[in-house]
């Protein structure tokens, strides 16, 4: 393998990228930043959580910051402050990634590109039913990604009226409040039930739904092995991850920043010292 040259020091050329989450983890900023050193490239990543959306985008175009990821609960919230959207992000009204180009910001969504490029990969069914959980800027990403798939026989779980029924008739599915007594083929969480914090020891789908399917999809990243994925795990169902939609995204999002795409060696490296922590 060719060696990179070596990272130059931070300095007043350094670019930032950073990353707005309600609950900021790590594996972006290690992601990112073990790219920069391994491909000597003079960026740093920085994590950051905000009360107040429009002053910290108001920073990124005010301050040249380069890149910003974007997620829960900002995904949607966010598109009234940007310049622009790019296709998928403007097909589904929802933004994780944004590129500043001279203080012009655009939005892009690389969630879409990673869970399409993930259920290409599973070679599923377009017939089989699916169940889906959530109705927030990831959950249109997954539904609008199954929709240009090809599926056509899908519920969207969501308690929320308000944001299920029309998230469900926009893609052409039905809306149940509960998932009790559905089953699919596919199941897929895109909720933080399961993701670290108050809803860590949550299941997402009642244990007779899991049993019933055949793959079990949890885009919750932190922590990978979920409840639901354990228990999908035990029932020998075939598993698609969080962690697997967080390499993909991040990947788009550090190509978007920096104009390179390191090979998958490389890829893989960083995303295992980013899980390393």
């Amino acid at each position: 393998m060719k060696p990179f040259p070596p990272k130059p020091p931070i300095g007043p050329d350094t670019r930032l990228c950073m990353s707005l989450a309600a609950r900021p983890g790590k594996f972006g900023s290690r992601f990112h930043n073990r790219l920069y050193d391994r491909l000597g490239l003079d960026f740093v990543y920085k994590a950051f959580t905000t009360t107040d959306l429009a002053a910290a985008i108001g920073g990124v175009r005010a301050l040249g910051i380069r890149g910003c990821a974007i997620s829960m609960p900002f995904k949607e919230d966010v598109i009234p402050l940007l310049d622009g959207l790019e296709g998928s992000a403007a097909a589904i009204d929802s933004v994780n990634t944004i590129v500043n180009d001279a203080g012009r910001l655009t939005g892009y969504n690389t969630d879409y590109i990673a869970i399409a490029e993930l259920l290409d990969k599973a070679e599923l069914s377009r017939e089989a039913p699916f169940v889906l959980r959530g109705s927030g800027g990831m959950a249109k990403a997954v539904a609008a990604a199954l929709r240009d798939r090809g599926h056509r026989n899908g519920t969207i779980v969501a308690r929320n009226e308000a944001t299920g029924r029309p998230l469900a008739d926009l893609y052409g599915f039905d809306w149940r409040a509960d998932a009790a007594g559905l089953a699919g083929s596919l199941i897929i969480n895109v909720t933080p039930l399961g993701m670290k914090g108050p809803d860590a020891e949550a299941l997402a789908f009642p244990e007779e739904t899991v049993a019933a399917s055949d793959v079990v999809f949890d885009v919750v990243a932190l922590p990978v092995e979920t409840p639901l994925m354990q228990l999908a795990a035990r029932l020998g169902k075939r598993r698609i991850s969080g962690g697997d939609v967080a390499i993909i995204q991040a990947l788009e999002q550090f190509v978007l920043y920096t104009g390179v795409r390191p090979d998958i060696a490389e890829v893989e490296q960083a995303a295992a010292f980013a899980r390393s922590a």
